[in-house]
């Protein structure tokens, strides 16, 4: 920095970001008082009646003598003839309140910016941070958000533990909303009002109205708290929040109420870990009182207080049905947790034909899909499910090899591409070479073949090697085979990774 700069830089005023807390002046932190108090000017922002709750809550603090800078907005949600529409006419507003500020730091005077709640937490101070901040010396001060305020209010945690909360403006789609809150441990929906109808139903479509809270102006006048399903639409200010609170039950929480009805819904989590669980799934499974599956994908899926998890074997899928539809009889919200799609060779169909027996029929069964092994895999390879093709089971542990060989060839014959499920195990070890031998009468050797296991897993490995020198002895029960048609190509694309994909257009006969 030049000395003349240096001169320049000392010669400017100061530009503060100034956080007030969510309305009560008792609850303005030390930093925020002393820099209101002492500031050449403050400006706050307000609509076109001229009324600042930012004003309202630093007036105590104001001295008199300061310069007060009124930012009116020109629009909050009506409608404009500005060539740039709502956004445009706001973008002009924002420089324009810039450029009024800027002239009073250029002049050696220090400007405060006031924030409801936090100036960085859906503030409109940000605005002017973003024109001027690489300008000017800044400092922003925290303030108590909306958020802190709420739970403060209704004196429920929002999280503990391992949970997550979630912070979600009501002002986006419903389905973006449902799938947002379904997914969400905890969460708070800002900025209700006349979106306050959407969020109710977001919530009631995500199953979570009945946790749902309402908090309207925390310390404010008019403040008010309720269940949010009791709540008039017409009634919803825009300073209301939405809140789901923790799940942590607590200590004097009495036992879950299992009065009503109980459910059963089987949850695909995807072929690994959470990158790829669905919103629904996510949902689904926060929202269960009991979770039931083969303790090796049980394992996957993280614990939550207040949940019982029944673990088992991986060959009892019948009695593992027969146990979750118990439970939901009695009143339990259960999820039976499948790998994959639970309709792909999994549970889905396990605990419908146990459902469909007379004495558990009156018991509500849904299904929520999840991605398939084989989708997992070929996108990991390219794309060589590009084209049609079908999906078969190796294992001849419920039906006989003869009808696994008869729909391979069929298959073969049609020149279909195959996802080859359940290759081999520890007790099969002799499918996969019977399965080559036979689709070498089809295919010729050097049809290429996705090789893929624990994909999204820690032990993730993908290749493509020819149909000829397929080795059985590198394919295990964790490992998906997707087996070209003539038509699927391998290309090196060097120095990227090698593809594998299958045309969309078949050739004419």
């Amino acid at each position: 920095m030049t000395d003349s700069q240096a001169v320049d830089q000392q010669a400017t005023g100061r530009l503060y970001g100034v956080g007030l807390g969510p309305g009560d002046p008792s609850l303005v932190t030390v930093r925020a008082a002393e820099l209101i108090g002492r500031a050449d000017v403050v400006a706050y922002h307000s609509a076109r009646h001229g009324r600042s709750i930012a004003r309202s809550i630093a007036e105590r603090y104001l001295t008199g003598g300061q310069i007060e800078e009124k930012l009116v907005y020109p629009i909050t949600v009506e409608t404009t003839d500005h060539p740039g529409g709502y956004r445009g006419a706001l973008d002009d507003f924002y420089q324009e309140a810039a450029e009024r500020l800027a002239a009073h730091l250029d002049a050696g005077r220090d400007v405060v910016v006031l924030a409801e709640g936090d100036p960085f937490f859906y503030g409109s101070y940000q605005h002017m941070h973003k024109r001027l901040a690489h300008r000017y010396p800044t400092e922003v001060v925290p303030g108590v958000t909306s958020v802190s305020a709420a739970a403060a209010r209704l004196g429920q945690p929002l999280t503990e533990a391992e949970e997550t909360l979630t912070v979600i403006p009501g002002t986006l789609p419903e389905e973006e909303l449902t799938a947002r809150l379904a997914a969400a441990d905890s969460a708070v929906v800002m900025k209700l009002g006349r979106t306050f109808p959407t969020v109710r139903r977001a919530l009631e479509r995500a199953g979570r109205l009945a946790d749902a809270q309402y908090v309207e102006r925390a310390f404010m006048d008019g403040e008010r708290t309720a269940p949010l399903a009791s709540v008039d639409p017409d009634s919803v200010p825009y300073f209301a929040v939405a809140v789901l609170p923790s799940k942590v039950a607590p200590l004097e929480a009495p036992a879950p109420d299992l009065s009503g009805q109980g459910s059963v819904t089987v949850v695909g989590t995807g072929p690994a870990g959470p990158l790829w669980l669905t919103p629904e799934a996510r949902g689904a499974l926060a929202a269960a009182t009991d979770l039931v599956g083969y303790t090796t994908y049980l394992d996957r899926v993280p614990e939550r207080p207040g949940q019982t998890r029944h673990g088992s074997d991986n060959k009892v899928e019948s009695e593992r049905a027969e146990f979750a539809l118990d439970l939901a009889r009695r009143g339990h919200r259960v999820v039976v947790v499948s790998s994959g799609d639970p309709g792909v060779f999994a549970m889905a169909t396990a605990v419908l034909e146990v459902a469909c027996e007379e004495s558990y029929r009156e018991v509500p069964v849904r299904i929520v899909p999840g991605m398939t092994a084989a989708h997992a895999a070929a996108s990991r390879a390219g794309a060589p499910l590009g084209h049609d093709y079908a999906v078969v089971s190796l294992s001849d542990r419920l039906k006989p090899w003869d009808v696994v060989a008869q729909r391979l060839r069929a298959a073969a014959s049609a020149d279909l591409v195959l996802a080859l499920y359940n290759p081999g195990s520890q007790s099969r070890t002799t499918q996969v070479g019977r399965a080559r031998d036979l689709l070498l009468e089809y295919r010729a050797p050097e049809t290429p073949v996705v090789l893929a296991r624990d994909v999204g897993g820690p032990t993730e490995r993908v290749r493509t090697v020819p149909l000829g020198e397929l080795d059985p002895a590198e394919v295990d029960m964790r490992t998906i085979l997707l087996i070209g048609s003539s038509q699927t190509q391998h290309v090196t694309r060097s120095p990227h990774p090698d593809v594998t994909w299958t045309p969309r257009r078949y050739p004419e006969a």
